[in-house]
């Protein structure tokens, strides 16, 4: 009888266990930060998320709370008249976010677009074709500028600085293959593994 119970509990969370679309880049961008999987983020799993990839308390906490607090209301499926004050993040609808004076490399719908990533380094990639400088990075984003967006200005500003911060190589470069790979994720999940296997060399 436990056997029984405990393998339909299995297949209960099996069942319930969130996979995101595996053309909806978006959604596996966002993905990563669902820490149980469960295809509802909250500010806690936010900032678990943060602090994985290496990101200090204050960033972590602040990051945890001005993304679930900006992008809640715009995912939820069931609107109340009051806003969820736990501030969830419906994956599945995390298309329904999706802000303004960006690179347009999501479209509307959350999937990936390879003539918009690939026109990001042949506009901007001056120096280097297959990397961005900070200079190039930030003329980008006065490039991508949609006139009186100033939420969407903030909004990308602050994404790309965080990945400027975290990603560059020590000559200050922003490789193609790193931006291309936080689209879809795979970047967050790289990052986690490298920063637990090196906790665990110096746990030896």
């Amino acid at each position: 009888m436990a056997s029984s119970a405990l393998s339909s509990k299995t297949k209960k969370e099996e069942v319930e266990r969130f996979v995101p679309n595996e053309h909806d880049f978006l959604q596996r961008h966002v993905a990563f930060f669902d820490r149980n999987h469960d295809g509802i983020v909250y500010p806690w799993e936010t900032f678990q998320g943060f602090r994985s990839i290496g990101c200090g308390i204050f960033l972590s906490t602040a990051s945890a709370f001005l993304i679930n607090m900006a992008l809640s209301s715009k995912t939820l499926t069931r609107q109340g008249k009051c806003p969820n004050l736990l501030f969830p993040i419906e994956v599945k609808n995390i298309h329904k976010a999706k802000h303004g004076s960006d690179s347009g490399v999501y479209d509307s719908e959350g999937r990936f677009v390879p003539l918009k990533f690939e026109e990001m380094f042949s506009k901007h990639a001056r120096t280097h074709h297959n990397a961005l400088t900070s200079d190039e990075l930030m003329a980008m984003l006065k490039t991508n500028r949609e006139p009186k967006d100033y939420k969407g200005w903030v909004a990308s500003y602050a994404e790309w600085k965080i990945l400027y911060y975290l990603c560059k190589d020590k000559h200050g470069l922003l490789a193609k293959d790193t931006v291309r790979a936080v689209y879809d994720g795979s970047l967050f999940e790289r990052m986690e593994m490298e920063r637990q296997s090196a906790n665990k060399k110096a746990d030896m």
